[in-house]
């Protein structure tokens, strides 16, 4: 697939209202359902690494500047437009600049893995109670990085409902992410939560939600007739997996990687692969464009 794949992200970036070709015949039949019944289709994104471009403090992160024009253009003319994250649904809309933009009058943010859900219509959070287990893994996470000698370069991120432990910033952030699975993977077990890992962090979390799931939830509550996803991390192979599944109940669907040579397994399974998040914006907006 390797030469394919720069194909498909030359044509992504070719200019306005060129579409990337998939490489797949399943992607294809996705992306003529999606211009054939656009108001059937669900859009539905990632967001740190594909409309954000990943930085080495998460709290820094925004969306591409080009990401919510680009989206305000697209979702009136397709079913739903939706962001399915790992952070705290306020926090990605705070980030990623969505609230109150004309066009996004109806963006679903669904954060937390799907556990909180963020509607444009209300500007409200609605969530569960939290797990009891990430205040205890919160507790006792100092500790446990210091007992393994990892807390040089390590960063902390407080996501209210989860705990993510980011070795971007460390000498070695390869080795310090192999060093911390195993006593990260024990203490979430001692607690009841799952560790998801992803591109130099390791996230404690509860169990039972992952994108696959809200993707899917969200694409059936909708009624969608075919759906797009769009990713970046192995926290989107679950939803790739979604969209496989949708496929085989017969809607169809077109897997988006937001190009990154650290996750190799989101490209081999992609039918598009384009060029990180500016690509994704020149994805959307050349959907939007054939759409108008």
């Amino acid at each position: 697939m390797g030469s394919h794949q720069h194909d498909a992200s030359a044509g992504a970036s070719a200019g306005v209202g060129a579409l990337p070709e998939p490489v797949t015949e399943a992607g294809r039949v996705g992306l003529d359902a999606l211009l054939a019944r656009p108001g059937k289709a669900v859009i539905a994104l990632d967001f740190d690494g594909t409309l954000a471009p990943i930085v080495p403090d998460p709290d820094q992160a925004r969306a591409h500047p080009d990401a919510a024009p680009a989206l305000a253009r697209l979702a009136p003319r397709v079913a739903s437009v939706a962001v399915i994250t790992g952070r705290p649904a306020g926090v990605a809309v705070r980030y990623g600049g969505f609230a109150g933009v004309a066009g996004l009058e109806h963006l679903v943010v669904l954060g937390h893995y799907g556990a909180e859900r963020w509607d444009a219509a209300s500007g409200g959070v609605s969530a569960p109670a939290p797990h009891p287990g990430v205040a205890a893994v919160r507790a006792e996470l100092p500790g446990v990085l210091d007992g393994v000698g990892a807390w040089q370069g390590t960063w902390v991120e407080e996501k209210g409902r989860a705990v993510a432990v980011h070795t971007r910033r460390a000498e070695d952030p390869q080795a310090a992410f192999e060093m911390l699975r195993e006593p990260l993977g024990a203490l979430a077990a001692r607690h009841g939560l799952i560790v998801e890992p992803g591109r130099m962090v390791l996230e404690l979390r509860p169990p039972g939600m992952d994108k696959g799931v809200a993707l899917e939830e969200w694409v059936r509550s909708v009624g969608a007739e075919c759906v797009v996803y769009a990713g970046d991390d192995l926290g989107d192979l679950p939803a790739f997996a979604a969209v496989s599944k949708l496929r085989a109940d017969g809607i169809p669907g077109l897997l988006v990687c937001s190009g990154s040579d650290e996750v190799a397994e989101l490209r081999e399974r992609a039918d598009v692969v384009v060029d990180g998040p500016s690509g994704v914006v020149q994805l959307l907006s050349a959907l939007a464009s054939r759409l108008a």
